[in-house]
């Protein structure tokens, strides 16, 4: 059974990446593909500041990516660079723990000026943690994403047509051969 796991470094869960964090549930849902998500504002922000690796939520959330076929990784990008919070956890994470898994970057920011942020600080990275097959990143400026009354949140199409391509990429059969 292929099994994904989406890593949301945001801070909060409502914002313009919360609309493209569930779009990409409901993707998946659709194609029958077991997914988790990790926030990774919901970790303990002791064990994520002092790098506490025998952390039991630490542990469970690192587990959930070890067992992965795939990872999203969702980021709102400040300062030309993806978030803090999501550097405390990959810092957490076992030495090559994505050797062998697909890997999208997934970004929202304020403006294009940082349409390549994702290139040049979280791809580093996550090659350190042992990627190789990081697909092409997903960058979508936050006036792309607007929230809608309800509390959900609709996205230009032509996001929707770039993230779209990616996750059909990740899926299709020979990514998993």
């Amino acid at each position: 059974m292929v099994r994904g796991v989406l890593i949301n470094g945001n801070h909060k869960k409502q914002s313009r990446l919360s609309g493209v964090h569930q779009y990409i549930l409901d993707y998946f849902m659709k194609a029958q593909v077991h997914v988790q998500s990790i926030f990774v504002h919901d970790l303990p922000a002791e064990d994520l500041i002092k790098a506490n690796f025998s952390s039991e939520e630490v542990k469970h959330a690192n587990l959930l990516v070890a067992d992965a076929n795939f990872i999203i990784i969702l980021t709102p990008i400040y300062k030309a660079s993806f978030s803090g919070i999501l550097k405390t956890y990959l810092d957490l994470l076992p030495q090559k723990i994505l050797v062998g898994k697909k890997v999208i970057p997934v970004a929202v920011g304020g403006s294009l000026a940082h349409l390549l942020a994702l290139e040049y600080t979280l791809k580093p990275v996550l090659s350190v943690l042992g990627a190789t097959e990081v697909f092409n990143s997903v960058y979508i400026v936050d006036k792309q994403i607007e929230r809608l009354e309800d509390g959900s949140y609709r996205i230009e199409e032509e996001a929707l047509t770039r993230l779209t391509n990616e996750l059909q990429v990740v899926l299709s059969s020979r990514a998993f051969v």
